[in-house]
């Protein structure tokens, strides 16, 4: 009798036990969502306007260009350039699949095929898929949560994201370093299809704009070019801004301003 009452004592506290260890475990965060998180405080959940600075650096040169760009879901962005004034007025477009250049100063008109995705925006270790957004960071990849560590002194996820088969996208691995309080890629490191570093990216300069915390400092590193990086810094930014679809179109591209 001892043994039973004694047994059915301890019935309560492990069902316990096991309920906590199941409530933890459903709490665990998720690799995507954060991902995802991360993606939207950038970018915006709806849409964007950022108004930038991108200063390319090589060993002998060096040249800073100025653009804005607006964005609407994944399937909408436009960027025009604004300064220098030899490049001022030339835009880019992505409008669902498909992309186009406009340069004012030949009034040519030019269709971006896939193949030029992986090639670099304005002379910059950008690409254009980098500026026109043609892949998704949450949809166009597998995501697998490796650890924390701290980056700067701020505790991170560490998440691993591998490229889906069937995605076309430029980087075949990615893993990024985000921050867990706010949601800020604060360093990522990008892989070609043969799993060899291309860049590293750190964001930093961490600053309120339009009401949430963002890194508006970030500086890309190619892995083999000694000497060359590219800078960019947010000038300013607007969240979730009302934009309609007709906003991107090829003539708005030869007139916004």
């Amino acid at each position: 009798m001892k043994n039973t009452a004694f047994n059915t004592k301890l019935i309560p506290a492990t069902v316990l036990f096991f309920a906590s260890g199941l409530l933890l475990f459903s709490q665990a965060p998720d690799a995507k969502e954060i991902v995802r998180r991360a993606d939207e405080k950038f970018n915006g959940e709806k849409s964007s306007l950022m108004t930038m600075a991108m200063t390319i650096i090589r060993p002998s040169w060096q040249r800073t260009v100025e653009f804005k760009n607006w964005t609407k879901g994944r399937d909408n962005a436009l960027t025009l350039i604004t300064a220098p004034a030899r490049d001022a007025g030339q835009s880019f477009l992505k409008r669902g699949t498909e992309m186009w250049s406009w340069n004012p100063a030949i009034s040519r008109l030019i269709k971006l095929p896939p193949s030029m995705m992986s090639q670099g925006w304005m002379g910059s270790d950008y690409t254009n898929d980098d500026i026109l957004k043609e892949s998704s960071v949450v949809d166009d990849y597998e995501h697998i949560l490796r650890g924390e560590e701290n980056v700067d002194g701020r505790p991170c996820y560490r998440i691993e994201m591998i490229a889906r088969e069937e995605s076309a996208v430029v980087w075949s691995k990615q893993i990024r370093w985000i921050d867990k309080k706010e949601f800020l890629v604060l360093r990522a490191e990008l892989y070609d299809e043969d799993g060899a570093i291309v860049r590293t990216e750190t964001g930093s300069e961490i600053k309120m704009m339009d009401g949430r915390t963002i890194q508006t400092r970030i500086e890309l590193v190619p892995a083999d070019e000694p000497g060359n990086k590219t800078i960019v810094v947010i000038k300013d930014i607007k969240f979730n801004i009302p934009i309609e679809d007709s906003f991107f179109s090829q003539q708005n591209m030869k007139n916004v301003r």
